[in-house]
């Protein structure tokens, strides 16, 4: 075959191609270009009217709303425990009795001194009465005297009367030196009264109480121990018995610090214990008022009333914290929100500011002929699922949920309305 006829072939086929690929690319365009005009379908949400109520969850451990290890205030044997582990009791019920002699003896001495001053009052007053009765005989005498000098000049010598009246001044001192030994007696008894009074009360710490109603939760000592006095320069001395109190119990939960604004006393909670299957009303009775700077946090306490005792303290509970309710708000998922964030968003200083001022956040509405509008809103109250919405929405605007990246205003839609996030 000659090359011409060869080389024609060849350029035919090349022609052949291009003018191929030149057809399906420009296919392809025209098919690209009808798909973009076919308006994407996207799933929307109609706004509604609902409850919000926003909570979180906290875990914490029960324990006794009082505990104590209770300690003798004297040294002594323990002559008897009247209680065991597990054993409840009342305030003020005998726990333990201890055996001091040294007391017993200390008390006896300090009645002996009581009686032995009260004897030497006894006679101090006598020793008063005979000092004032003297006193009497010797100023009526220089009275009697005098009144006859008096009447009859010259009937009674000078050095007579001065006699008398020597001996009514000395009468007088001896009033005054009764009384005063009289007042030494009597302070006496009363600084022994004092020393018996503490021996006594000293004496009366060898019967241990209770300090409170609860129930012993460890026995440290049996009959016969020696406990050492629980003072607080005696670290070394052993408790009698553990009590805790266990009729209400406290629950401390680390509140997060964006949460600590909305804390207050007397706040109700939900409290459930699993190990028990059941849940319990709490109430907020008091919180540290400070965050811990290592976790953030602030320590909170709950009280739990355990009536039966159904609950026992270390038990692992669950608290349901209310954060803050709306009623009759605009809704919407909290997937549909573009929330603005940086200094917009931290204006109002803690949460339960920022939902009463709003924040501001965009969506996507779509207008009647099925296009997307950005719309600016307000938005309040938020929940693990819901978003209040404060302006910007009515009742029943339909709004595009999940992925938006691929959107622009003003494009072409086709809705699916679904019931996500329970709306």
């Amino acid at each position: 075959m000659p090359k011409s006829a060869i080389f024609a072939r060849v350029a035919a086929l090349v022609v052949i191609f291009f003018v191929f690929a030149a057809c399906s690319r420009k296919n392809a365009e025209t098919s690209d270009q009808s798909r973009h005009k076919q308006p994407v379908s996207v799933a929307v949400v109609r706004v509604a009217v609902a409850d919000l109520n926003n909570e979180m969850n906290l875990t914490g451990d029960l324990k006794p709303f009082q505990e104590v290890e209770v300690m003798a205030k004297v040294a002594g044997y323990v002559r008897g425990i009247h209680v065991d582990i597990g054993d409840r009791v009342r305030k003020g019920q005998l726990l333990a009795e201890l055996e001091v002699p040294e007391l017993a003896e200390d008390l006896t001495q300090a009645k002996a001194a009581l009686r032995r001053t009260e004897a030497e009052a006894e006679r101090a007053r006598s020793e008063l009465r005979r000092a004032q009765s003297a006193y009497g005989i010797a100023k009526l005498s220089y009275s009697r005297l005098s009144a006859v000098a008096k009447q009859r000049p010259g009937l009674v010598a000078q050095q007579e009367l001065d006699d008398v009246k020597s001996k009514e001044l000395a009468a007088e001192a001896q009033v005054s030196s009764a009384q005063s030994g009289l007042d030494a007696a009597t302070q006496e008894i009363s600084v022994n009264q004092a020393a018996l009074a503490r021996i006594k009360t000293m004496f009366d710490y060898a019967r241990v109480t209770a300090p409170f109603d609860g129930v012993v939760t460890k026995r440290y000592a049996d009959t016969g121990s020696m406990i050492q006095a629980g003072t607080a320069s005696q670290t070394q001395a052993m408790p009698l018995v553990r009590l805790s109190q266990t009729s209400m119990l406290r629950l401390i939960v680390p509140v997060p610090e964006p949460e600590v604004p909305t804390i207050h006393v007397g706040q109700q909670v939900e409290v459930n214990v699993p190990t028990v299957k059941r849940t319990f009303t709490g109430k907020v009775a008091r919180f540290a008022d400070q965050v811990a700077e290592s976790t953030r946090t602030m320590n909170t306490e709950i009280d739990v009333a355990n009536q039966g005792q159904s609950l026992v303290p270390g038990m692992y509970a669950e608290v349901k914290l209310g954060l803050g309710q709306r009623k009759g708000a605009l809704t919407v998922p909290v997937g549909a929100v573009d929330v603005a964030g940086g200094e917009d968003s931290g204006k109002a200083g803690n949460p339960s500011e920022v939902a009463a001022v709003g924040r501001p956040g965009r969506v996507m509405v779509l207008t009647p002929d099925n296009r997307i509008r950005i719309q600016p809103v307000t938005v309040g109250l938020e929940t693990a699922s819901k978003l209040e919405i404060l302006s910007g929405l009515r009742a029943g605007d339909l709004v595009v949920i999940g992925s938006r990246a691929s959107l622009q205003a003003g494009q072409e839609v086709r809705p699916k309305v679904t019931a996500l996030g329970g709306i």
